[in-house]
């Protein structure tokens, strides 16, 4: 790969879509045409450890011969395994058993530093580790741990300084790393840069005292990652800053799979080409992109071909004209229909800028917000301007023709068609059942309840029925049981509500609680999490 010695893929398998190894092998395959090298499983706990029987229980996670399936193929395409792990934070979901609650947890989802229990558990993980991939590289995490020796350790111990426990636990693992014959390891460096005080990804060029250099382990490799910066200045100073802390450092993009049902490719391009040059400038010669899968693995990972075949033709200095020619004859697809996979967000239309208000906090989630928000409750709806749902019908027409002319993915496209269905229906549902009620309108409200509601439940459950098929094709069956019980629920509260509506249109009840209490204006424009979506009670 011109101008990058290792160029990767992080593939998400810990937000309840865990892949299954079929459909492992096509992604590795056309990733590997592209020029990609390096590919990462980002398993928290999902995949098999000696010794543990709770690790990934239930979970769907890898066995060991799997493991070693998909390490085998990948080697044969010419890309190199590395095993993505969490040996600090991110590990909530072991929290669930007796045997780990209340053994390995300092607070939040952040193991307890110096318990014994907590040093078993990653040494039978590099134990297993050792068996089952080839790569001598290690990706362990560390991200994201804040709150570090605030929990159990310092009622324990007492107060300590975060950084001294950071670098003793550091140290701890990758000398248990390297007893397993891992001959480096990559970390994510976020915290030497929160724990300071101070931000992470900062446009100012970072010092660190040798009492904190000295200790980085030899072989431990950085990785600062960034998602999100539109400043060249920031990927400078914090490619910059990295160096000072290890001379190997990996910059970690994102191709935006993460928290909606839609991909965000035009997102994910715009802010990785200006990476990849920043990269290429203070030379950072290793990189890789990450398809997480936050609040339950909705996006298919396949979506975001296209985000990645831009950044390898960047990398590659290719042409454009050149990189959809090659994405066509890798995957058999015209890139720019491709490219429509990230439409049912795109309520504003296809051409609103990535800049624009309507993508606050680096990109919107109006589809899955929406096709969440209560119809009574309406809180998602408080702050919409759309008033025109039309533009997804034709979205819809487009994607479902895309399918009929797709040989290999044709389940992306009529998934995000039948959303993009369901959403032309629902999208303005709460603001009409809002004005109608509001107005008196007893005889439209009926007319809404036999109409628009009806038809909304079916096309949701047209919609269920699309992304499971799309999901049974691509993952595991694990997992799928969150999304029975949303999208279930989805179709049951939809139901509930014209109940009500069509009891309140006859005279059954006299008022509906909801929609007699006013919606406050809500200034979070981007939300993830399906819980605050559908309510503002306990989930």
């Amino acid at each position: 790969m011109r101008n990058f010695d290792k160029f990767g893929v992080m593939i998400d398998c810990s937000r309840d879509a865990v892949p299954n190894v079929a459909g492992l092998k096509r992604f590795l395959a056309a990733i590997a045409k592209m020029g990609y090298n390096v590919a990462m499983l980002y398993t928290e706990d999902t995949y098999e450890v000696e010794n543990e029987p709770y690790f990934g229980y239930k979970r769907g996670r890898y066995s060991m011969a799997e493991l070693r399936e998909i390490d085998d193929f990948a080697a044969s395409v010419g890309i190199e395994l590395v095993p993505f792990i969490q040996t600090l934070a991110h590990v909530g979901s072991l929290k669930r058993w007796r045997e780990y609650r209340h053994k390995i947890f300092d607070i939040d989802d952040i193991m307890l530093v110096d318990e014994p229990r907590t040093y078993e558990l990653i040494e039978n993980i590099f134990s297993t580790l050792e068996k089952t991939f080839r790569s001598r590289l290690v990706h362990i995490g560390m991200d994201e741990a804040h709150n570090i020796g605030l929990g159990k350790y310092k009622d324990i111990h007492g107060y300590e300084e975060r950084y001294s426990l950071l670098m003793r636990h550091l140290g701890k693992v990758c000398e248990i790393a390297r007893a397993h014959g891992f001959e480096s390891t990559m970390m994510a460096n976020d915290l030497f840069f929160s724990l300071a005080p101070g931000v992470f990804c900062t446009d100012e060029i970072r010092d660190f005292p040798p009492e904190i250099t000295e200790k980085v382990p030899h072989g431990c490799e950085m990785v600062y990652w960034d998602y999100f910066a539109t400043d060249p200045a920031r990927y400078d100073a914090m490619m910059i800053s990295s160096k000072k802390l290890s001379p190997e450092v990996w910059f970690s993009g994102g191709a935006w799979t993460w928290g909606t049902f839609a991909p965000h490719n035009r997102y994910s391009i715009k802010r990785n080409a200006l990476a990849l040059s920043r990269c290429i400038k203070n030379g950072v010669h290793k990189a890789f992109f990450t398809l997480w899968g936050d609040n339950g693995g909705e996006c298919a990972y396949g979506a975001v071909l296209p985000a990645l075949m831009h950044a390898a033709a960047v990398a590659q200095d290719m042409p454009e004209a050149e990189m959809k020619a090659r994405f066509h004859e890798i995957t058999g697809e015209n890139f720019d229909d491709f490219m429509d996979l990230d439409l049912p967000n795109y309520i504003f239309g296809e051409n609103v800028p990535v800049e624009s208000p309507y993508f606050q906090h680096s990109a919107c989630n109006y589809a899955k917000t929406h096709l969440y928000d209560d119809p009574f409750l309406g809180t998602m709806s408080a702050n919409l301007q759309a008033d025109d749902a039309s533009l997804l019908a034709e979205y819809a027409a487009r994607l479902y023709a895309h399918a009929e002319n797709s040989e290999n993915y044709a389940h992306l496209y009529r998934t995000m068609a039948c959303l993009c269905d369901v959403m032309e229906k629902k999208l303005l549902l709460a603001k009409k059942t809002r004005a109608l009620y509001a107005a008196g309108d007893k005889a439209a409200l009926r007319a809404l309840a036999e109409g628009d509601y009806a038809e909304c439940i079916r096309r949701a459950d047209v919609f269920y029925e699309a992304f499971r098929a799309q999901w049974y094709s691509i993952n595991k069956t694990y997992g799928f049981e969150i999304h029975d019980a949303r999208l279930g629920g989805l179709s049951r509260r939809l139901a509930s509500c014209r109940e009500r509506l069509l009891a309140y249109a006859s005279g059954e009840t006299t008022k509906i609680a909801e929609l007699e209490e006013p919606i406050l204006p809500m200034d979070d424009t981007y939300i993830t999490s399906w819980a605050e979506m559908i309510s503002a009670n306990w989930t």
